[in-house]
């Protein structure tokens, strides 16, 4: 299909937009809570509902809370969730992650009990499970360390099955290992678990935009960074590489992360796998720079938040997760 080409006065392409409802009628881009995609943070505990301080309205919540929790989500006509999880016990190997009594196995299970209907997305990594932060198992050289990627696949794997075994609807491996998402697979499938779909954080870049994640997941590097095995945000064409790997691994859908500030990124791999479902993480330094500016008084927090993820939707993003997800539903509605 060609440009739409003429001249004025004969064009007026302002006669399309003088009318809301012709405006809403030729919207190129939908925006709707069934795009969205909320985190939750649970924790160890009882009782506990934390305030994220460096996340306004986002808390940790203990297994204890989650029925009040999901009841509002169920309200709010919310029914898609990404689980993150702060266990009591960290280790250098993250064994909470695959413990099958472990804080997510145990949450999966608790909120498929409340709301069976709820679509429970599991974060596959070791950031948030380990002593040391960092998302695999680490071998120390004097004052250099390594992520050691073959070990640490066989972990991943381990809590992908776990996970699957409490009820999780799909798998998300976060740790950028190589060969993540065919290590995943292959145990899956071998565990019976053929119908469990992979959703890869294929192109998660070594981003200054997590830090407030890393408050409310608690999983702070001790030591160095994750640069050795997250991406450089200097480069493009290596997300295309990424998938490449990831889609021939066997990956059902792919992420992009971050999202808003990496349009350009969604819009290559959605050009590349225009088939393959595309997720954005719309993540915790975002959300938190707009809400620092409606604190601010400087931007109009409903049309500058919808702007934004419609913005991430029309790059080409199939669903975006995001910590504006209840905001939404109360906007949308």
């Amino acid at each position: 299909m060609g440009l739409r080409t003429g001249t004025f006065p004969t064009t007026r392409l302002r006669r399309l937009r003088y009318n809301q409802a012709v405006r809403e009628l030729i919207k190129e881009t939908q925006l709707s809570l069934g795009d969205l995609i909320l985190p939750l943070f649970i924790r160890h505990g009882t009782n506990i509902k934390k305030p994220i301080i460096a996340m306004p309205g986002h808390f940790q919540l203990s297994v204890d809370r989650l029925e009040e929790e999901i009841t509002e989500l169920k309200n709010l006509g919310i029914t898609q969730i990404l689980l993150f999880g702060i266990p009591a016990h960290k280790d250098s190997i993250g064994s909470d992650a695959y413990n099958h009594h472990g804080i997510i196995p145990t949450a999966i299970a608790k909120i498929k009990n409340i709301a069976p209907e709820m679509l429970v997305i599991s974060d596959i990594c070791f950031c948030e499970y380990t002593d040391h932060g960092h998302c695999g198992i680490v071998e120390k050289h004097g004052d250099t360390f390594n992520v050691n990627n073959d070990k640490t696949l066989v972990l991943l794997t381990k809590q992908a099955i776990c996970h699957a075994q409490a009820g999780a609807d799909i798998i998300a491996p976060s740790g950028n290992m190589d060969g993540m998402v065919q290590a995943i697979r292959h145990g899956l499938d071998k565990a019976d678990f053929l119908h469990i779909p992979i959703l890869s954080y294929a192109v998660k870049y070594a981003s200054s935009m997590y830090s407030p994640f890393r408050e409310a997941a608690e999983g702070v590097p001790q030591f160095g960074d994750r640069r050795t095995y997250q991406m450089d945000p200097a480069n493009s064409n290596e997300a295309l590489a990424e998938c490449a790997l990831d889609v021939n691994e066997g990956a059902d859908m792919l992420m992009v992360k971050p999202a808003h500030t990496y349009l350009d990124i969604i819009r290559r791999v959605k050009e590349q796998y225009p088939t393959l479902p595309l997720g954005a993480y719309h993540v915790s330094g975002e959300y938190c720079m707009l809400k620092a500016a409606v604190e601010k008084g400087w931007l109009d927090e409903k049309r500058a938040v919808l702007e934004v993820l419609t913005a991430i939707r029309r790059a080409g993003a199939d669903f975006i997760i995001t910590y504006y997800v209840k905001q939404v539903a109360k906007w949308l509605a």
